[in-house]
């Protein structure tokens, strides 16, 4: 019954008067990071439901670099004819608004808001081959004994991986140095071949890496115990609640796109996203369905700016 109803409801949206996409012609779906980052994952698991749902292929089309700078700059710049999207992130609408002084496209005029995806907690995971600490208390008092001799990758400058690291060191009075990298996927692999130890990232990424024994979570941002890491304890119960704020990912399209393919759009996102084998899909991967209206998506990109020029002031990130 369940199965039938969500094929009901697809085919409903799927031919909704007056709302359709260009027949025929492909979707792209720009993800502004490498293949294997969280980001990406978000981006494979939706694409084929949206593709059934919208019934025309949806194509993912990975442009990394600079913080995701890149692949936001080359989605502000296609044409809103409703057959570009990409995803946004917190990196990119949120910390790279509050510490570059310059970026190659307008978070808020250069695009128009769909929807959030989901929810992404973060993690703080070390190669326990090459550092000898483990739990999160451990690691503190060894970077403690040690200022400024280990380094922690991230994603990237401006990134939301920077972002924690550096909330991390102020929070706990430690000191280490950042290595910025182009994307999660290259990241994880110079952390798992033991050219860095420390890693700031998204669950979903470091999920596979963790799960094998390869990696070692040592604290996740969010509410509660995830069921996929339930031994790893939340930054809260360690008591550093500053630190216990999830990432997330949303669906942008270029400014000037026709409010009816936007809401096209979001009503597909939304009958995906209420797909039990979707969610689980994600779920598995430390990724958590949410979905918003382009208005509250809008509002929540907004905020998220305002909150995150606090946070860089307060970790005094300012890049150029």
């Amino acid at each position: 019954m369940q199965r039938r109803h969500f094929l009901s409801t697809l085919a409903a949206v799927s031919f909704a008067p007056g709302i359709s996409f260009a027949q025929g012609k492909p979707i792209r779906l720009v993800v502004p990071f490498p293949p294997g980052g969280a980001t990406d994952i978000t981006a494979r698991v939706l694409s084929e439901p949206l593709a059934k749902i919208l019934q025309q292929p949806v194509v993912i089309d990975n442009r990394a670099g600079a913080g995701g700078s890149i692949g936001m700059a080359e989605l502000a710049r296609a044409a809103p004819d409703g057959l570009s999207f990409g995803v946004a992130t917190l990196s990119t609408h949120g910390v790279n608004p509050a510490v570059y002084q310059k970026l190659p496209y307008d978070p808020i005029k250069g695009f128009a808001a769909v929807t959030e995806l989901v929810k992404a907690p973060g993690v703080i995971v070390i190669n326990p081959a090459v550092l000898p600490v483990g739990s999160f208390a451990e690691l503190v008092k060894y970077l403690k004994a040690n200022p400024g001799k280990v380094s922690y990758a991230s994603p990237g400058n401006g990134t939301i991986g920077h972002m924690w690291g550096e909330l991390f060191k102020s929070s706990t009075g430690t000191s280490m140095v950042h290595i910025p990298y182009r994307g999660a996927g290259p990241a994880i692999n110079d952390v798992l071949a033991g050219q860095v130890p420390v890693y700031f990232d998204q669950v979903a990424s470091s999920l596979p890496h963790v799960k094998a024994g390869k990696l070692k979570a040592l604290a996740v941002s969010w509410s509660g115990r995830l069921d996929v890491l339930p031994e790893v304890p939340t930054y809260g119960e360690l008591g550093y609640a500053a630190s216990n704020d999830p990432s997330w990912f949303g669906m942008i399209a270029p400014a000037g796109t026709p409010p009816e393919l936007v809401l096209r759009m979001q009503q597909a996102v939304a009958t995906a996203l209420k797909d039990p084998a979707v969610r689980e899909r994600l779920a598995l991967q430390g990724l958590y369905a949410s979905g918003t209206t382009p208005a509250e998506f809008t509002k929540q990109i907004a905020s998220e700016i305002e909150k995150m020029k606090k946070v860089a002031a307060f970790a005094r990130i300012r890049l150029d």
